[in-house]
């Protein structure tokens, strides 16, 4: 084939050059087949077993990872789980070579067709968007049906091509040695996309020519930076490939060099740089990159892939590590954030509500099962004995919400200390800044927090209305949007006013080329995943606060996304 130039979005940063692997979309292609009576027993026999080898396949995945991964692909393993023991899949199914006399095969598709059938019908864009996990739940049992790995094996050094790619198939991906990863749809914003990068694999999105250009076995050079995919790549191509490659080694032997260095601007101005965690892994890593602390410890997946919920020992254990871990520096413990796009297996979650993003979930979820609340309480307050400690909530809305979760902690200190245990004389409270209504309002609870932190990542989708992992929505889900960055300015605003700090927690928070931007809103405190400290430090050592809080009246001036896309290029 001669070299072609297929356009895309980057999603993931990297150069890769490797041999094509195309996976075309999934469509169960099985012709009517039926059995006999004395069939049925043993066709049963053969889905569940194949049913079984999914579940046993998904339960051994979730086994292997650690970190960012447990949570970001835990949560979409744990929807397949779900989805595997849905009893309108397996019932159905059952039914259909009971009383249809069908082939397993042929009651699979029957059954997926009648269920997108359902899918489709559906007015919610979200529950619509639940195809694509059914599918890939479906594909995994017809894969076993027929004793295949699903057509993953023997890809060491191949560039996935494919319509698009779960986020619960991408650390399996990277283990097996794919070096790239090329989709038809997709979004820069993805869970999908988020997860690459933190797996430091190449993903390039949006290549709406990749399935009709690209065959097996073609030579691909991939941009994960600029979207670009060459096909049958020349020697200029290659050289260039070679050079970028010199380049990131350089890059990564300076950025090495920052590890012991001051997170501080060129003026002279101290930006504190916190880490978001999960792990002791992570934590390990924050401490070794010089991390102010941890501004985000997720505690959900204690809660996930289990039946039963975490009991206060179980969980101050896990608590108390982390607090040791950082040596002294200040642990910020979030609450619980479990919700229906985010559902557990013990029940806690609702599992079927109609709009999860805006349901029973984080601090709501939280008062509507105190017991369960307190337990958590308790042991992050007895992890407090052991070093600074502060809990932040999250999903916050209303002034009422944190004087309910203060009166909470202090009977809980009360009863600890009566019981005998070391608790901190003071335990700082901060509320997530997420719900539009919460930026809005704020000036009517700041009083009642010792934090704040805003959560970007929902904050945007819920200002925009525009969920962040439909596709269609790609360009209209942006942090570059007048009113998100006014939004922002006001609430960094009011927590200088009333010297409450300020802390981004949100996926931006982490991008470097972002930096300038939050810098020149006032926010001094940045709290984003240990892999891109070091970028983001060079980023700030890199900055003049005072010329970028000069020119912010200039980019609150901007009418749209291109105007801030303008200020940005004209950073210095």
């Amino acid at each position: 084939m001669t070299r072609a130039l297929l356009p895309g979005h980057g999603a993931s940063r990297g150069s890769a050059l490797g041999r094509a692997r195309v996976r075309l979309p999934h469509v169960l292609e099985v012709a009517e087949q039926r059995i006999r009576q004395n069939q049925v027993d043993g066709e049963l026999t053969r889905l569940h077993d194949a049913v079984g080898a999914t579940r046993g396949e998904m339960h051994e995945l979730r086994a292997r990872l650690h970190g960012a991964l447990a949570k970001e692909v835990g949560e979409f393993l744990d929807l397949h789980a779900l989805l595997l023991d849905d009893p309108e899949l397996l019932h159905g199914l059952d039914e259909l070579i009971r009383t249809g006399r069908y082939s397993a095969d042929y009651a699979l598709r029957l059954q997926r067709d009648r269920l997108a059938a359902v899918f489709d019908g559906m007015d919610d864009a979200y529950l619509k968007s639940r195809m694509d996990d059914l599918d890939h739940v479906i594909g995994r049992i017809h894969a076993h049906l027929h004793q295949r790995v699903a057509d993953t094996g023997g890809v060491a050094g191949e560039i996935l091509v494919s319509d698009n790619v779960a986020p619960s198939e991408l650390a399996q991906l990277q283990t097996q040695g794919v070096v790239a990863i090329v989709t038809a749809a997709g979004s820069p914003l993805s869970h999908s996309a988020i997860l690459a990068r933190s797996l430091h694999l190449p993903l390039v999105v949006g290549n709406a020519q990749a399935l009709q250009r690209i065959n097996d076995g073609d030579i691909l050079l991939v941009d994960g930076s600029t979207g670009e995919v060459i096909v049958s790549p020349d020697a200029e191509d290659l050289r260039r490939y070679r050079a970028r490659l010199r380049e990131a080694a350089r890059e990564e032997r300076e950025l090495g060099r920052l590890r012991s260095k001051p997170s501080r601007t060129r003026d002279g101005v101290d930006i504190a740089l916190w880490a978001n965690a999960e792990s002791l892994d992570d934590v390990a890593h924050a401490h070794a990159l010089g991390a102010a602390g941890l501004g985000l410890y997720r505690t959900e997946f204690l809660f996930l892939q289990r039946n039963e919920l975490p009991d206060e020992d179980e969980q101050f254990r896990t608590y108390r590590d982390v607090v040791l871990g950082m040596s002294g520096r200040p642990v910020t413990i979030r609450t619980l954030d479990l919700g229906a796009d985010k559902a557990d297996r013990t029940g806690l979650a609702l599992s079927d509500e109609d709009n999860p993003a805006l349901g029973l979930r984080g601090v709501r979820l939280s008062l509507a099962h105190q017991g369960v609340f307190d337990t958590q309480l308790r042991a992050i307050l007895r992890a407090s004995g052991y070093g600074p400690v502060r809990i932040l909530v999250p999903m916050v809305s209303s002034r009422e919400e944190i004087l309910q979760v203060r009166r909470h902690i202090k009977r809980v200190a009360l009863k600890l200390r009566k019981e005998g245990h070391e608790v901190a004389e003071h335990i700082a409270l901060g509320a997530m800044i997420e719900v539009p209504a919460a930026a809005i309002a704020l000036h009517g609870f700041v009083d009642v927090v010792d934090f704040l932190s805003i959560g970007t990542n929902d904050l945007v989708q819920y200002l925009l209305a525009a969920d962040r992992n439909n596709d269609a929505l790609g360009e209209l889900y942006s942090p570059l949007h007048p009113g998100v960055l006014r939004l922002l300015r006001h609430v960094i605003g009011i927590g200088t006013e009333h010297k409450v700090p300020v802390a981004m927690c949100g996926e931006i928070a982490g991008d470097a080329k972002m930096a300038p931007l939050l810098l020149a809103l006032g926010l001094t405190e940045f709290s984003l995943h240990p892999a891109t400290l070091l970028e983001l430090r060079r980023a700030i050592r890199d900055s003049d606060l005072g010329q970028l809080q000069a020119r912010a009246g200039k980019l609150l001036q901007a009418r749209d996304r291109a105007g801030i896309e303008r200020w940005l290029k004209a950073t210095p």
